[in-house]
């Protein structure tokens, strides 16, 4: 099996974890930061807005099973990327919307993408989502991974995440894993 691996920033990576774990040919989904110019930062040090960094989900997928663009698609569809530095009450530069990619190709098809949806005018509001190389991720601290599925009556997953949960299955039922 051949993998690879996305790395995407759209608000908080509880969110877009809770989502991308849920697609088939998705292997592995891991949250951290990316973007900043610290390295080994903490969560308490991100939040600062100090750090650079934004809140991310490194997604390792099988492109035979969903394609990079598949990811974008989904990626676009289940947060806002018209919002500089937020995501509904999440406001900071942590939760900007990022792309950032590996290689050339994946530059390439985020570029397409995006030109796309401004031409189809999917949004009301320009797109706002940076594409940037990723230059070194750091993965979350333990707690912040799987939280939506060890936390899921937490008053935000409840109120956040689990909308977007709830999206994705409405939207991408053929796309889940069973």
């Amino acid at each position: 099996m051949t993998t690879e691996v996305a790395t995407l920033a759209g608000g908080c990576f509880w969110c877009l974890e809770a989502v991308f774990e849920q697609l088939r040919g998705v292997s592995k989904v891991t949250s951290g930061y990316t973007g900043g110019h610290v390295a080994n930062p903490t969560y308490e040090a991100v939040c600062t807005g100090t750090t650079g960094h934004a809140e991310v989900t490194q997604v390792t997928f099988d492109p035979d099973v969903v394609s990079y663009r598949d990811l974008l698609g989904v990626f676009f569809s289940l947060h806002d990327p018209t919002t500089v530095n937020r995501q509904g009450g999440d406001v900071g530069t942590q939760y900007r919307s990022a792309i950032f990619y590996h290689d050339d190709e994946q530059r390439r098809t985020a570029e397409e993408v995006i030109r796309e949806l401004e031409a189809e005018h999917i949004f009301d509001d320009p797109i706002v989502t940076t594409i940037e190389p990723l230059k070194a991720f750091y993965p979350a601290e333990e707690y912040h991974r799987e939280y939506y599925r060890r936390n899921p009556n937490q008053p935000y997953c409840r109120a956040v995440i689990a909308p977007k949960v709830a999206k994705l299955r409405t939207k991408y039922l053929q796309k889940l894993k069973i």
